[in-house]
């Protein structure tokens, strides 16, 4: 391992502080109107590149540039940048009305009180079997900001409830990058892996569906009946059907995108050269989200370059020993990998060497090892308000005309403070005879 520079994670000071630091100072100090939205989140991480392209003076700024495309043209984020455009092309074609009729529907066969918990299963279904959070949420949050709407629910504990399962499926699918790139790395078969992930991750989405009942049973929200199109309901169907038949996300979507052009065309609700413009308008309200995947991309392999994640490795395996000190240790740094890079399947595969090197060392098995790697990086991945998932979320109810914060959903996002709670049980409760060195 190389050695550590700890001043190479300057930049992540910066950003948290330009983003998180001043979004706080005009939320509660100051007092103004909307204030974390006065401090845009590009801006942000542009002064945490400057700063790192500030640092190393004995690396030229060309070199700095050629560094930071190796980030970005890694194969996860140009992935991620697909499934953003073709998600935002189709919440485009299928337009609000789509997603109303998906909610006034749900709400015609469930009771108000349920449709919440509803969408918590869903979620949970849905990104299992399609192994990918982003794509769940782009699918079922304008299902959830209707829900909101009809319901009378607030919007960021339905939308909170979508990310909640889609981190559920994250971390449980076969397909998901998170459990394959765990599983390669520590060598760990994905059935074993599976076995006893499930144990961490059920109760915790047990205890949720209890406190969504509990805060939703006794409420008498003002349900707002509506018509909805039963027709205009197929390319949903179609996405969700896929989705739970572990179909590829580019495959679903694409499927959703054609029967909605279809569907909205023949049925007239747009013409044709609306349904262009709305396809455009969709996947250009995806930009941003893009930028900052490419500026996190850049910024990441700059810092990981300067040494600065060598050193974040170094001081954690410096400060846990044994087999419950390793697993917390594991958990702690493929979380710190992920609040810095904002994607939890690169943060596992940083974590990878030193993760195997700590398991080896005090006598954890791989199977275990490969649950806290995939089980942690989903619990910070899920709750770091500059996520991918927060930011699809943040950005599609934008486009319906929702706005809320990510530190609007934080307070709301149930399934990741019990997954925490969970994995933190299961590593107490680890048998005393595994925590002898080898």
């Amino acid at each position: 391992m190389r050695k550590g520079n700890p001043k190479a994670l300057l930049p992540i000071a910066v950003f948290l502080f330009m983003y998180l630091g001043l979004g706080l100072i005009f939320e509660y100090g100051l007092k103004m109107e909307m204030g974390f939205y006065n401090v845009p989140i590009i801006t942000a991480f542009l002064m945490a590149i400057l700063t790192a392209c500030l640092q190393n003076s004995k690396v030229s700024f060309d070199e700095k540039l050629s560094i930071m495309a190796k980030g970005v043209g890694d194969k996860n984020i140009l992935t991620m940048l697909l499934i953003f455009l073709v998600a935002g092309t189709f919440v485009g074609v299928v337009g609000r009305s789509s997603a109303q009729s998906v909610a006034y529907f749900m709400l015609s066969i469930v009771p108000a009180q349920l449709a919440i918990i509803v969408l918590f299963a869903v979620a949970c279904f849905v990104s299992t079997a399609m192994g990918t959070s982003v794509g769940t949420i782009t699918l079922l949050v304008p299902i959830a900001i209707e829900v909101a709407v009809a319901s009378d629910f607030s919007a960021p504990l339905c939308i909170s409830t979508v990310i909640g399962g889609a981190m559920f499926g994250d971390n449980l699918s076969f397909i998901s990058d998170t459990t394959i790139a765990a599983c390669n790395g520590q060598g760990c078969a994905m059935q074993d892996k599976f076995k006893g992930n499930f144990w961490i991750a059920f109760p915790a989405a047990f205890a949720t569906l209890l406190v969504l009942f509990v805060l939703t049973i006794n409420e008498t929200p003002s349900l707002i009946t509506g018509e909805y199109n039963l027709i205009q309901m197929i390319p949903y169907a179609l996405v969700l059907v896929g989705g739970v038949a572990g179909v590829n996300v580019f495959a679903v979507l694409l499927t959703g995108i054609v029967s909605g052009v279809l569907i909205m065309g023949f049925t007239g609700q747009y013409t044709f050269v609306e349904l262009l413009k709305n396809m455009g308008t969709g996947a250009s309200g995806m930009f941003e989200t893009c930028m900052v995947a490419v500026l996190v991309a850049a910024l990441c392999e700059m810092i990981k370059e300067y040494g600065g994640f060598d050193a974040l490795l170094a001081l954690i395996r410096k400060m846990f020993k044994g087999n419950r000190g390793g697993q917390l240790g594991m958990g702690l740094l493929v979380g710190a990998m992920d609040i810095a890079t904002a994607n939890n399947t690169v943060a596992i595969v940083i974590a990878n060497p030193i993760a195997k090197e700590i398991s080896q060392e005090y006598g954890i098995t791989p199977q275990r090892s490969a649950c806290i790697l995939d089980t942690f990086s989903c619990i910070f991945q899920g709750m770091i308000p500059y996520g991918a998932q927060m930011l699809v979320a943040v950005s599609t109810a934008a486009e319906m005309g929702v706005l809320v914060s990510a530190f609007d959903l934080l307070s709301c996002l149930y399934y990741p403070m019990f997954l925490a709670v969970s994995s933190l049980i299961a590593i107490v409760l680890t048998k005393e005879k595994n925590s002898e060195k080898r």
